[in-house]
């Protein structure tokens, strides 16, 4: 069944560019851009440094109407304006769909999009830090911020584009994450990800597109069939849905103490997402 969405696509106007020698033109997967055909559902950019992956989610982002440095579209300011002209190049086509919430996340700028929240905050009042926990993001580590952020503020029916969210989590919050992301595309929401995550790559039936010096390719396709993982047996592609299928978050780090052997005491049973994990990697499975 036809799925709706967000966005559908996003194509570089080349007859609109000023000149291919030129930054950001000059970055190869750029230069060699005509359609970036995006999935109802999740939507990876992945590749090394200097590929393109965020100057390129950065233009869409600012096409749809999202700040530079990230926030949500109600979101208006400026620290410093290092953004690229790439936004100005490129076309979106959007789907039936419009989103009931939408945000910009990217792991670089996410400190001064947490300052411009409490400065609402203080300045116009209205209870804006409920949409994030209650609590001002900077009184959190980096890691419980930006988790706070995709429990309280993502919700269903939503267009959420993300630059390197990993950047801030530990392995358990990547797995987190995508928890949250699953439980979410199952809403009906959409995910753009420029990310060097393997952990987040082997989100199922995501559509990936691998950014290098050649340019960019289409690596796998997209939402309508999970395949195998591409890489090794037992890899992301067949742990993730054990995990999805406990619907239980990870749990928080116990406080560190002695060993249990040492103490006597009988340790506490793994919790759910680690025990759908160590059972799809037995022997036999």
């Amino acid at each position: 069944m036809h799925r709706p969405v967000s966005l559908r696509s996003a194509s570089l106007l080349r007859e609109q560019v000023p000149d291919f020698g030129a930054y950001p033109f000059s970055i190869p997967a750029i230069r060699t851009l005509d359609t970036l055909e995006l999935d109802p559902r999740v939507t990876f950019l992945v590749g090394p440094n200097g590929s393109g992956k965020s100057t390129l989610i950065e233009a869409i982002a600012v096409a749809a109407g999202f700040n530079p440095e990230g926030g949500s579209q109600n979101v208006d300011f400026s620290t410093r304006a290092s953004h690229s002209v790439l936004h100005d190049h490129i076309r979106l086509t959007r789907g039936v769909r419009r989103p009931r919430s939408g945000y910009f996340l990217r792991a670089e700028s996410f400190f001064n999009v947490a300052s411009a929240i409490d400065r609402l905050e203080e300045e116009e009042g209205g209870g804006l830090l409920a949409a994030y926990g209650g609590r001002s993001l900077h009184v959190r580590s980096h890691g419980e911020s930006f988790l706070a952020l995709v429990t309280n503020r993502f919700g269903p029916d939503g267009l959420y584009i993300l630059d390197e969210p990993e950047a801030a989590l530990s392995v358990p919050g990547n797995l987190a994450l995508l928890k949250e992301m699953h439980d979410l595309t199952e809403q009906g929401t959409q995910f753009i990800v420029a990310t060097h995550s393997p952990i987040l790559m082997g989100y199922p039936g995501a559509l990936i597109y691998a950014l290098d010096d050649e340019g960019f390719e289409q690596t796998l396709g997209g939402h309508r069939a999970v395949p195998a993982d591409p890489v090794i047996p037992g890899g992301p592609r067949t742990l993730l849905p054990p995990l999805f299928a406990a619907q239980a978050t990870v749990a928080p780090r116990a406080p560190t103490r002695a060993p249990d052997r040492a103490r006597g005491r009988v340790p506490p049973p793994a919790p759910a997402w680690s025990r759908g994990l160590r059972a799809a990697t037995r022997p036999g499975r």
